[in-house]
């Protein structure tokens, strides 16, 4: 029998109607796609958790201001992605996406921002990351300046420039660097942690995950993003290879995950729920392989992607700090 596709759903305008100082920052708030927001807040837990275990304590002050400099790198990359997206015309044509997880905020398309709006938005966002970033410069030097200046190149180039990342098969290895390797190494070094051979590989799980939420959601918007010339990982490589893609950027996140372990860095059982976690994934790639025509299941497999890196994350961080605390 085959499966029914609803239209897609967009934001109501009139649930963000109003100029008043609590509809102007609902307005935003929800603009930068916040259900998104735990792939820059956890892998800046899992590297200080790192960090703390490394030096036996964490300097919390340092910790909420990189907090605030990535959350607020991502929100502003998720803006003017938007912006990108409606200068292609790809989010515009999209009627396969899946609100609120593809398809971008749809607040351009449904007039709740203009597209100029929603670029001031992400310009003011990036002023707010660089005024967190100079107080880490403050605390702990220079050395903060490359961090910043690295994530915040990913973040605009990804979508906007004259290379947009996104569009030439780049952009899910962008965002594994700019959501897994940077903040993770970033965090840790921001509390005392030197960033060698075992930091580089406790952040390559946290890479894979966040980049198979990437892969996972741009499946909906394959036909969209292939038209105007986005050729996304998915647009080149079809259901087929885009499902082998993403188990394989599962299967080596417990395969590094197993290396730490065997290598004494993390404790024993700390590949038993990365390994739980690969029957979500083996799910989510039969889900992937069907597409769009079944939007349940697609819908049920980008949230279990989700899932993955928030739990992965959650995980590697209290293994980190097993040590510290045991």
């Amino acid at each position: 029998m085959p499966h029914e596709s609803a239209r897609p759903i967009d934001p109501i305008a009139e649930d963000f109607a109003g100029e008043t100082l609590s509809r102007s920052l609902k307005r935003a708030f929800h603009a930068t796609r916040p259900k998104f927001f735990p792939a820059s807040v956890l892998p800046v837990v899992a590297g200080t958790a790192w960090g703390a275990s490394v030096t036996g304590q964490a300097d919390l002050y340092v910790f909420i201001l990189a907090l605030l400099a990535t959350v607020c790198v991502h929100a502003a990359s998720n803006a003017l992605n938007d912006v990108g997206d409606e200068t292609i015309g790809t989010d515009r044509r999209n009627e396969q996406r899946i609100y609120p997880y593809t398809g971008g905020s749809r607040f351009i398309q449904t007039g709740i921002l203009s597209q100029s709006r929603m670029a001031r938005l992400g310009v003011a966002l990036l002023v707010i990351a660089a005024l967190a970033g100079m107080a880490l410069i403050l605390e702990k030097g220079s050395v903060v300046l490359l961090f910043g200046l690295v994530g915040i190149a990913l973040g605009v180039l990804y979508s906007l420039g004259p290379v947009k990342l996104s569009a030439v098969g780049l952009g899910e290895s962008s965002v594994a660097v700019a959501f897994g390797v940077l903040p993770v190494t970033g965090a840790a070094w921001l509390q005392g942690s030197s960033i060698d051979a075992a930091l580089l590989l406790f952040s390559l799980p946290v890479s894979a995950w966040v980049a198979a939420v990437l892969l996972i959601n741009e499946v909906p918007d394959i036909e969209a993003d292939g038209a105007c010339g986005k050729n996304t990982l998915p647009v080149r490589l079809g259901l087929p290879g885009t499902a082998r893609l993403y188990l394989a950027a599962q299967g080596a996140a417990f395969l590094v995950i197993v290396w730490l372990t065997v290598r004494g860095q993390l404790p024993l059982l700390a590949p038993l729920a990365p390994l739980g976690l690969l029957v979500l994934a083996w799910r989510a790639a039969s889900a992937i392989r069907t597409g769009i025509e079944n939007r349940a299941s697609m819908t049920q497999a980008i949230e279990s992607t989700l899932a993955i890196h928030t739990i992965g994350c959650l995980w590697l961080a209290g293994c980190a700090l097993f040590a510290l605390w045991w």
